[in-house]
């Protein structure tokens, strides 16, 4: 019997899910359903059910890429984090509940620079006792020689019933405030990533899945489910990388622009060779540097759900907040329709818009933090969703000044309005949900841009395909590693007016060559990117199943471990290894190299099972650094870089 891959993408707005045969590359199955991030179980067991498939029996492996880690990150959500650090100080903020600083540490050469203090380290960890859920320890230049941060963590282990994780762990990045945040993050992470995976294991349980389960991790590549509860740092933007994978395998592409048009936003990344190009100085994310080694990818807030509102002065914006589309809410309430027919165009709302209409999220959880009138919207909105001038009827309140902000901002309502979904519901060219409710929206905002409907739907076209020009435009100039602003480029504006318009001014035009293909996935896509391809004189490909590439990514992945180390002079005489498992030294250069070598191999062979691989295949990288000098070139260090790549583990 063939076994099957089961992907799951969780999304910002949707999960995403596929049926794969491994053996054929066949797509056997696909589905969606909304993503629900109070619980995240909830839409992937909806979008299991709606595979409808009968073959789940025949799973045998189960890949998640999710975006719980990411999101935990931005909201600073996930346990509270008791922070050691080992002969310094932290360099700037870091994301810990507590920080305690002792003696020790190394130098560069990966020499003790001060003895570890155990008596402060002890006195330090019987303080947080109680008080943290997890410890992470950071020593300076500990990926010199982590001989500290194992004593420490050895010390943890013996004095607190807590998981613990070094940093040297995680990266071998030089960069101390960077590896210090992402073993905060890394600790903060265990707890989060551990609910969500017991979730997941729970629903597919539940529809007789028995088989491996494994996580996508940032660089596109997959881990078992055992280490991804041990570094669920390495998660950090699975989804987008997924999509990479996923645009990689639907096409047959090997260099490319892919471009991943969500509900929530549009993530910009270059393919090369067939991966996505990884960002080696470390993800960004919720304003914390890591040292996570992740696909570079530049994320822009555009998507099908981007909230489209038209100001009282007659002015367009598109996102980059997202709301829920119109047409998909009306589709489950035919009411809101009727409401949005008796609404005034023209009417001042106090940060919205009159064809605003708002629903109850969850309920909340303390009553005595709401006010009065919120209290009064929150019973309003117990029998449904409702339109801003019916909940103004209802409760009494003006509605241009209702106090929806505290409520939204606290995920207690969330809002319904106009969005390129309903764009296109209105024009016609997708008519999955309610095309009444999202023409009855189209003529009210027309009518306040002083325009006829069909011309105002055709102008937010516009500003898509030129909002997604200008991000193109600006993920590349990222890419080739400039800083500069497009928006906000006095002198880029002129050209940029020019580009986006398609004609000469004056005495000259702009036109921009794209000399990679762009490979478009994601539901709205083939609405929105065939003029976006013209504009920049390039092919463009949305591959069959483009709506679910990011699952594909999902299932297609493969396990990769890479392991870095050094070896330099030593200080006085012979050569020292600086590896994740310690600091060796050696007298005779070839037998340093051929020792770390084959030590190496050992480990990430072993770290390559774990991660759910069978059969891989190791690759070597060998760098000599020299520099030079009046007197010649003189050596500085060897760099190797060792890459175990293989396919998962099907489940027998």
């Amino acid at each position: 019997m063939n076994k099957l891959t089961l992907g799951i993408d969780t999304g910002g707005t949707y999960t995403d899910g596929v049926l794969l045969d491994p053996a054929s590359g066949e797509i056997k199955g696909k589905a969606k359903a909304f993503t629900t991030r109070e619980d995240l179980s909830i839409g992937i067991r909806e979008c299991i059910d709606n595979l409808g498939s009968d073959e789940l029996s025949k799973v045998g492996l189960v890949a998640l890429s999710t975006t719980l880690a990411t999101n935990a990150v931005v909201e600073g959500k996930g346990c509270r984090v008791g922070l050691v650090l080992i002969g310094h100080e932290a360099i700037g903020n870091v994301p810990a509940h507590m920080t305690a600083v002792v003696s020790g540490g190394h130098n560069v050469h990966g020499q003790e620079q001060a003895e570890l203090d155990l008596a402060a380290l002890s006195e330090a960890l019987t303080n947080m006792k109680g008080k943290v859920e997890a410890i992470a320890v950071s020593g300076y230049l500990s990926i010199r020689n982590p001989e500290h941060e194992l004593i420490a963590r050895k010390l943890v282990q013996e004095l607190l019933d807590l998981p613990v994780i070094c940093a040297h762990q995680l990266t071998t990045e030089l960069g101390f405030q960077e590896r210090t945040v992402t073993a905060c993050l890394n600790a903060r992470l265990l707890t989060v990533i551990a609910e969500l995976l017991m979730s997941v294991r729970t629903v597919l349980k539940e529809r007789g899945i028995l088989a491996p389960m494994m996580v996508v991790k940032g660089d596109g590549s997959l881990m078992s489910e055992e280490v991804a509860r041990e570094k669920p740092i390495e998660t950090i933007l699975s989804g987008p990388a997924a999509s990479i994978v996923g645009a990689a395998f639907l096409t047959e592409s090997e260099h490319a622009l892919v471009l991943d048009m969500g509900g929530t936003t549009t993530d910009l990344a270059v393919l090369e060779d067939g991966r996505p190009r990884l960002k080696k100085e470390g993800a960004v994310v919720g304003g914390w540097r890591t040292r996570v080694e992740a696909a570079a990818i530049s994320t822009f807030g555009l998507g099908g759900d981007s909230y489209i509102q038209v100001s009282a002065d007659s002015k367009l914006q598109i996102g980059p907040k997202r709301v829920w589309p119109v047409s998909v809410m009306a589709a489950r309430y035919p009411y809101l329709t009727r409401e949005l027919m008796e609404v005034n165009p023209q009417g001042v709302i106090l940060n919205g818009q009159p064809v605003d209409s708002w629903f109850l999220l969850k309920p909340p959880i303390d009553l005595n933090s709401l006010s009065k009138q919120e209290l009064e919207i929150i019973h309003a909105l117990q029998d449904g969703p409702h339109n801003i001038f019916t909940l103004a009827e209802r409760t009494g309140i003006h509605e241009g000044f209702l106090p929806m902000g505290g409520l939204e901002d606290s995920q207690i309502a969330g809002r319904i309005s106009f969005t390129p979904t309903d764009t296109l519901h209105a024009l016609k060219r997708f008519t999955a949900w309610d095309v009444e409710a999202a023409t009855a929206c189209a003529h009210i905002l027309a009518k306040r841009m002083k325009l006829d409907t069909e011309e105002f739907l055709l102008a937010i076209l516009q500003r898509v395909k030129d909002t997604l020009s200008i991000d193109i435009l600006q993920s590349l100039i990222t890419y080739e590693g400039r800083e500069i602003n497009l928006e906000k480029n006095e002198g880029a504006g002129l050209f940029l007016e020019r580009f986006l318009s398609g004609a000469a001014k004056g005495r000259f035009g702009v036109q921009v060559n794209l000399d990679l293909p762009i490979v478009a996935i994601g539901a709205p896509v083939k609405s929105y990117l065939p003029p976006v391809g013209q504009a920049f004189h390039t092919d463009l490909l949305i591959p069959t199943h483009a709506e679910v590439a990011n699952a594909v990514g999902a299932a297609v992945g493969k396990v990769v471990e890479t392991i870095h180390f050094v070896i330099r002079p030593g200080a006085k005489t012979g050569f020292i290894i600086h590896a994740p498992w310690g600091m060796e030294g050696f007298v005779d250069l070839e037998e340093a190299e051929n020792y770390a070598l084959e030590k190496t191999r050992g480990i990430i062979l072993e770290n390559v099972y774990r991660s759910g691989a069978r059969a891989p295949e190791i690759v070597t990288d060998k760098e000599e650094v020299y520099i030079e000098t009046p007197l010649g070139k003189v050596f500085i260090e060897t760099r190797f870089a060792l890459t175990a790549i293989g396919r998962p583990y099907w489940g027998e």
